[in-house]
């Protein structure tokens, strides 16, 4: 299977469980404590993954000064863009938001998922191991975001149709961005990898920043550090193994 095509796939595989999630939202009450608790938990295994998997490849390939410009660069524009978005503080909190705030969760889960896409394909195609922690971290930070914004967009009288061709669009451009750091970064040189991999890592890390963690901890208060932790430490044996 040529690189891009594999890219692809894993890109679309780490995101279908939008629609998983969204299913889960529709047809399932959750509680906002559950929702939290997942949050908490993919909070800690993304943070584990992009440290592992992302920076410290990238620091084996460029030095320190790349890692810190990417990094620093790739949380600039998430916030930038989240800001612009205008999104609320709690963006996840769907069943407050009206159907307009709906749609804005669903275009910031795209933001989301293009540094996560980008990752992937850079790792696949430049002949890096794609371990299996990376996968798992995205794919369970996933399911609660499309979880809890499904439920808003059901509250605000959407129809499941609506739904389903909503987060489907965003797998399927998830994939697409996993096919474009494969064909258009997979091959660069290794310093221009490290900035790529770091400005994905630094949109990764500002995404939890800015929007997982502060669900978690507004529903589970001081749980919220424990239940990261033990996602952080999940990542880190799911890194062993795979390593």
């Amino acid at each position: 299977m040529p690189a891009w095509m594999e890219a692809g796939v894993w890109g679309g595989l780490a995101s279908s469980a939008l629609l998983i999630g969204a299913l889960l939202g529709w047809y399932v009450r959750f509680s906002a404590k559950t929702v939290a608790h997942v949050m908490a938990f993919g909070s800690g295994i993304l943070i584990a993954a992009l440290s592992f998997e992302l920076v410290e490849k990238a620091r084996d390939q460029a030095g320190n000064l790349w890692v810190a410009l990417g990094f620093m660069a790739g949380a600039a524009i998430f916030s930038q863009v989240n800001y612009l978005l205008n999104l609320p503080r709690h963006r996840k909190r769907s069943m407050q938001q009206t159907d307009n705030k709906g749609v804005a969760i669903a275009a910031g889960t795209l933001l989301d998922g293009i540094p996560e896409s980008i990752a992937i394909g850079l790792l696949v195609a430049s002949g890096g191991t794609l371990s299996l922690a990376t996968v798992i971290a995205i794919f369970i930070s996933n399911i609660p975001e499309a979880l809890s914004s499904t439920a808003g967009l059901r509250s605000a009288g959407r129809s499941g149709g609506f739904v389903v061709r909503l987060w489907l669009g965003i797998v399927l451009c998830s994939a697409l961005f996993a096919v474009i750091g494969a064909v258009f970064f997979g091959s660069a040189p290794g310093p221009v990898q490290a900035l790529i991999t770091c400005i994905a890592a630094g949109g990764i890390f500002a995404m939890v920043v800015e929007t997982m963690i502060p669900e978690a901890f507004a529903e589970t208060h001081e749980l919220a550090g424990l239940v990261a932790a033990l996602g952080f430490v999940v990542a880190l044996a799911m890194q062993g193994l795979g390593g």
